[in-house]
């Protein structure tokens, strides 16, 4: 039996799926109803989103969003050594572009995890990015 394919998830895509108000709401839910894969929430990302909730709506979104976090069942993935020296590089590489450095996070680590598509409604920087692994990430939704 073959693994379940893997998706990464960005900030901006989990803000949207547990934000009923967000404009990507609604292609959130469907692509996570759709996806017959696991979702990979890297830390920074989980960071970026409580802040966004925090932002927005207090603690209490905050809280509402841990307790909807708690119900995925999501691969959580951390940034390692070797990550930062990828990192580092796409970020000298695409210099002039002026990539987030939690995207340049998620492109390190779908080269790191061999994972080829990217859940994110800011795709401007996945489409700038040039993977090592293929010739490029496949942006959802």
């Amino acid at each position: 039996m073959m693994p379940p394919r893997k998706i990464l998830v960005d900030s901006s895509f989990l803000y949207a799926l547990f934000d009923e108000d967000e404009v990507g709401h609604a292609s959130a839910v469907i692509v996570a109803k759709l996806y017959q894969g696991r979702f990979v929430l890297p830390y920074v990302v989980l960071t970026e989103t409580a802040y966004l909730f925090n932002r927005a709506r207090g603690v209490p979104g905050v809280l509402k969003f841990l307790v909807e976090l708690m119900k995925m069942d999501a691969q959580f993935e951390g940034i390692l050594e070797v990550d930062l020296v990828r990192i580092h590089e796409i970020m000298s590489i695409y210099r002039d572009a002026r990539l987030d450095f939690v995207d340049c996070c998620i492109m390190a680590l779908a080269e790191r995890l061999n994972i080829v598509e990217v859940c994110t409604f800011d795709q401007r920087d996945f489409t700038i990015f040039r993977p090592k692994h293929i010739q490029r990430l496949e942006i959802l939704p």
